[in-house]
């Protein structure tokens, strides 16, 4: 672990990290307890309050950051292959999820560089009004294990940009690329102490992170279940909270849509990180004129879809993180038949070694059905169908979620109305799942609190201070002059 600048072995107790894919012991990390998550903790604080990070000039954060930038490219193989082994996800996705981190590094240094107040010189000829932007504190940031560089990448580089400091929790199952990353923070010269990094469990070290008074925001990705539990823990000190949570995304297929297109979209947004995706297409919504010949042709396609092993660079789906976890998946399509929904194709485990799904199509489902509204996190999609336009927006508004949504039509008042009708963070139109740095990122109702990316993120790790400035002699008196 990383603590005060300096590796960490806590108490010597290890959580070893099975490959899903391959069945054998692939990492071995320290258990961290609430010592550890305290100690984190206090170097981080003491680290803010006394440390020079706080006070960098906007270019030298930015320095920083673009030299980890430089340094996880250097290291983008083997930072992959950590990704992989540890996820069960297909090496060629985590290439390119390592390359997209390293390019948010790079965007949170210039916005280092832009991060500016406001002044007010029209208050009068004797009042000037600054806002400053001054950074929050210490930051306890949580990541899951779906994404492991990658996501914590969408937060930690902004929070030091602000001039933060920071103890990261990684997941338990997923912490070697972020290990590895605290290495590279330290041979970018990041002071000791400004980002401190704990492997180990929820309860022990993920608690003291969410409640100790000493942390100012907490900045988590997971499960909204957890997500609560992380708000009402930092609630009693009135913590800032920042949270990217679940989501239950829907596709809408119009009747003019590109269905080549569509259809290819379709299988990617459902398969994509083997489901394991707060983003993922779940849901297809199809207009009942094409929805048979959508689902026949995806059907079709879902047989080309090469599942096996991670390391295999032809491979697109990979094995799902836990045993546990899979038989969660299969158990929810077993649901769902039970309840008179119809298996296209998959709908169980394959033979292997390994944890691996087979793609799944279900079809005849209702919206009163829970996989039509629960979030299953697998490489599930479930097809409802609509009529009119106001019938699909709410057939897309009707789950707990609010994260994303894509629309397909060739039609630009079919896809502004969608777009304007579906409460979801992000809108795609005639392409799904795409992202950029520029674009922030998070949903509405039990998918987020705030929003991460984008061009106000920095700002999202600091407080306003308001300056007041009266000159020359008072001109006001409260009471008079001379009593």
């Amino acid at each position: 672990m990383w603590i005060g600048g300096h590796e960490v072995k806590g108490g010597g107790e290890t959580i070893e990290r099975l490959s899903p894919a391959h069945g054998v012991v692939v990492t071995r990390v320290p258990r961290g307890r609430a010592e550890d998550a305290r100690a984190a903790i206090s170097a981080a604080r003491t680290a803010f309050d006394k440390g020079r990070w706080p006070h960098e000039t906007a270019s030298n954060r930015a320095r920083v950051l673009l030299k980890v930038a430089d340094l996880i490219d250097r290291d983008r193989e083997a930072l992959a292959l950590m990704d992989t082994l540890e996820c069960g996800k297909p090496i060629a996705q985590a290439l390119g999820e390592i390359q997209g981190a390293a390019d948010i590094w790079r965007y949170a240094a210039s916005l280092a560089r832009e991060l500016s107040g406001e002044s007010y010189a029209n208050l009068g000829s004797d009042r000037l009004g600054f806002v400053l932007r001054e950074p929050i504190g210490v930051v306890s940031i949580i990541t899951p294990w779906n994404f492991p560089l990658l996501i914590v990448s969408q937060k930690l580089p902004f929070a030091l940009a602000a001039g933060c400091t920071c103890v990261v929790k990684p997941s338990e199952m997923t912490s070697a690329s972020t290990l590895h990353l605290g290495a590279l923070l330290a041979e970018a010269g990041l002071p000791e102490g400004a980002c401190n990094i704990v492997t180990g469990y929820g309860p022990d070290v993920g608690a003291p992170m969410t409640s100790d008074p000493q942390v100012d925001m907490i900045s988590f990705t997971g499960s909204t279940g957890v997500g609560r539990a992380a708000v009402a823990a930092g609630a009693a000190t009135l913590k800032k909270v920042s949270m990217e949570l679940g989501g239950k995304n829907p596709q809408l297929i119009f009747p003019d849509a590109d269905m080549d297109a569509a259809l290819d979209a379709a299988i990617f947004g459902a398969n994509f990180n083997a489901g394991e995706c707060c983003n993922a297409g779940s849901r297809l919504l199809l207009h009942v004129d094409i929805a048979e010949a959508f689902l026949s042709g995806l059907a079709e396609r879902s047989k080309l879809v090469k599942v096996g092993d991670p390391l295999d660079p032809e491979t697109r789906v990979g094995a799902i993180i836990t045993a546990d976890h899979l038989g969660k998946i299969e158990a929810h399509v077993r649901a769902a038949e039970q309840g008179g929904a119809k298996v296209r194709t998959g709908g169980s485990r394959l033979e292997s070694n390994g944890l691996f799904m087979a793609p799944t199509i279900v079809d005849k489902v209702t919206t009163a059905m829970d996989i039509a509204r629960a979030e299953v996190f697998g490489p599930v999609v479930v097809a409802l169908t609509f009529e009119t336009l106001e019938q699909a927006i709410s057939l897309a508004n009707a789950t707990d979620y609010g994260l994303s949504a894509g629309v397909w039509s060739r039609d630009v008042d079919t896809a502004i109305g969608v777009g304007r009708g579906v409460r979801a963070g992000t809108v795609w139109v005639n392409t799904f799942m795409d992202g950029t740095p520029e674009l922030p990122f998070g949903g509405y109702r039990q998918s987020r609190i705030g929003r991460e990316l984008g061009r106000n993120a920095v700002k999202d790790y600091t407080e306003e201070k308001t300056f007041h400035v009266h000159t020359g002699p008072r001109t006001t008196w409260w009471l008079p002059l001379g009593a």
